[in-house]
């Protein structure tokens, strides 16, 4: 099995990023750890694309879905029922989201497993194809400042940051709005404050654990991290305010309030 991932996913991986190594003027390996990212992103755009169809939707239906579990709270079996129908109708998967996540995992590993093998020089000229020309010793600096071979906090910090907006820019207003004062004492308002309540933590804990995870991992691992998050930031923008742009086009033309005052008088 180690012997068919290192076959599938690490080598290519480790021979892609020592060819972009080669080109890139200067032979900067973090740059070549950008560029590589922009590959793996623009080939996992599909699955992403999905991602986040899926994710916006399922925020999307949260008033709908607090609402059922309000109303089926005492009937828990009634209440999943209920809830199957909304997502079919609605033709959402709150599976489908962790798809690309899952995906990534194994390549977060196979990269792991490359950047180790080049900046240790862990037998690296058994692992290239005939075509990729062996590099030598690699300079573990990004732009010459900044080490991709330790821990680096300020780029842990940043990708952390960068998460944070990744998870607030997909969370819907209406998610994690929390009940009115006057309606707080009615039955279901404790249960939809407690849902409000997770999906604002869920913001906050990612990010806490990106940063926490990265002050242990390599710097160049953090590197390629951030820049994902950074180029999923931005594929969530687009598709977002595509949407809303769209939305707004289909909106029926509003009268202006002069010609509504006429026609009241």
């Amino acid at each position: 099995m180690g012997q068919f991932f290192n076959e599938i996913l690490t080598r290519p991986i480790l021979n892609l990023l020592m060819w972009l190594y080669d080109v890139v003027p200067g032979h900067d390996i973090g740059i070549a750890i950008i560029l590589l990212t922009v590959i793996i992103k623009v080939l996992l755009y599909p699955l992403a694309k999905k991602q986040i169809k899926q994710q916006k939707a399922l925020q999307d239906l949260q008033p709908k879905i607090e609402e059922i579990r309000k109303q089926y709270k005492e009937d828990k079996e009634q209440q999943a029922k209920e809830l199957m129908a909304l997502y079919k109708a609605e033709k959402v998967n709150p599976a489908a989201s962790c798809l690309p996540l899952l995906i990534q995992l194994p390549i977060f590993i196979a990269l792991f497993h490359v950047l180790r093998t080049i900046l240790e020089d862990m037998d690296l000229g058994s692992m290239l194809y005939s075509f990729i020309p062996y590099p030598g010793t690699i300079d573990p600096s990004f732009l010459g400042i900044v080490d991709l071979q330790n821990p680096n906090y300020v780029l842990a910090i940043a990708a952390g940051i960068v998460q944070y907006f990744q998870a607030k820019q997909i969370m819907s207003r209406g998610a994690t709005k929390q009940p009115p004062e006057e309606v707080k004492d009615k039955p279901g308002a404790k249960d939809e404050s407690m849902a409000a309540m997770m999906n604002k933590q869920m913001v906050y804990m990612m990010p806490i654990i990106t940063v926490i995870i990265g002050f242990s991992l390599p710097g160049a691992l953090i590197l390629y991290w951030f820049t994902m998050s950074v180029l999923t930031v931005i594929q969530q923008w687009y598709m977002l305010s595509y949407k809303k742009r769209l939305e707004d086009q289909q909106k029926p033309p509003q009268e202006p309030p002069a010609l509504e005052a006429g026609k009241a008088s």
